[in-house]
């Protein structure tokens, strides 16, 4: 069956979201793990794209499994490196320093 996404999905995913510390980033995958539905990293994708319309949450720290910024969103890499994440020179963020030890 196909998980839907609804406003109490949503708001597992941003309560994690808002857990994330400056500096450090999450992955969809380990949010998706952290509510317990580990196969739905591309549903916790979805709902960061929608998050604009639930308040205000850092999503700018929400990154895929190997550390690349959201497609399209060119504010986040500045996001990042304001709060003094590093990037490698693949353009993505540095997960070995930066990823949240939950």
């Amino acid at each position: 069956m196909e998980k839907k996404l609804n406003d109490s999905y949503v708001y597992q995913v941003l309560s994690i979201v808002e857990e994330i510390p400056e500096g450090l980033v999450a992955t969809y995958g380990q949010i998706a793990s952290l509510i317990g539905d580990e196969k739905n990293s591309r549903l916790v994708g979805k709902v960061m794209s929608r998050a604009q319309y639930y308040g205000k949450y850092p999503c700018h720290r929400v990154v895929n499994h190997m550390g690349r910024t959201a497609p399209g969103w060119i504010e986040q890499r500045s996001l990042l490196e304001a709060e003094k994440v590093q990037f490698k020179a693949n353009e993505c963020v540095d997960l070995k320093k930066h990823q949240w030890k939950v």
